[in-house]
């Protein structure tokens, strides 16, 4: 039989085994409280109220597309050029005076002529057939940049032309297509003064405006 001395020697063995297992975590416990909480990781900056503004300094957002600054570049642009970056839509388009349509609707006479209307082309979508009024410069401008935008719906997959001299080159070169090509929007002339208004004064140190020579006498 085991006697009371080799069973204090057990219980002695057993409550050393305990304290080397429980003993360690609760001071390695004691000393993570005694440093109170840790924050882990890296706080990320709270996104701005203004969104997708550009940081102060850094570069500006691109202006917004404007079919009016195609319209004014139409007098100086060059067809010639627009001829060659128009051979991408020779894949769907037919641009001679009477031939048949393909993928797309003939571009023989297009400027002015009404939105979804030649005759012998089946393939308008409806939003572009439901658009209304003719084809003018800056129609045609908006189409060539951006088609899904200008017309939601229509059936053109071209993702369009962003360059601006490039479109003006584009346009210049459709506006050739026709027998009597239209003509080019004019600029407009800078308002009348009204009558009595003065000139704008002279800038300071400039020299006196030129006067008129008095005719010579009759000898």
């Amino acid at each position: 039989m085991v006697d009371s001395f080799e069973l204090s020697k057990i219980a002695g063995g057993v409550l050393a085994a305990l304290l080397l297992i429980f003993l360690p975590k609760t001071f390695i416990d004691l000393a993570r409280h005694s440093h109170g909480e840790i924050a882990g990781g890296y706080k990320l900056p709270e996104p701005s109220e203004a969104g997708g503004a550009a940081p102060e300094g850094g570069p500006a957002a691109p202006a917004a597309f404007d079919p009016a600054q195609v319209v004014l570049a139409l007098p100086t642009a060059s067809a010639e050029n627009g001829a060659g970056s128009f051979k991408k839509c020779l894949a769907c388009h037919s641009a001679e005076k009477g031939a048949a349509s393909k993928a797309g609707p003939n571009l023989w006479g297009v400027l002015g002529r009404p939105h979804g209307s030649l005759a012998d082309f089946k393939g308008y979508s409806d939003a572009m057939q439901g658009k209304g009024g003719d084809w003018t410069y800056a129609d045609l401008a908006a189409f060539l940049h951006k088609p899904k935008e200008f017309v939601p719906g229509t059936k053109m997959i071209f993702a369009g032309i962003s360059d601006t001299g490039e479109l003006a080159d584009v346009i210049a070169y459709i506006r050739t297509l026709a027998d009597s090509p239209e003509p080019l929007p004019q600029a407009e002339a800078p308002a009348p003064q009204p009558e009595g208004a003065q000139p704008s004064a002279q800038p300071e140190g400039a020299p006196p405006p030129a006067q008129p020579e008095s005719p010579a006498s009759s000898p």
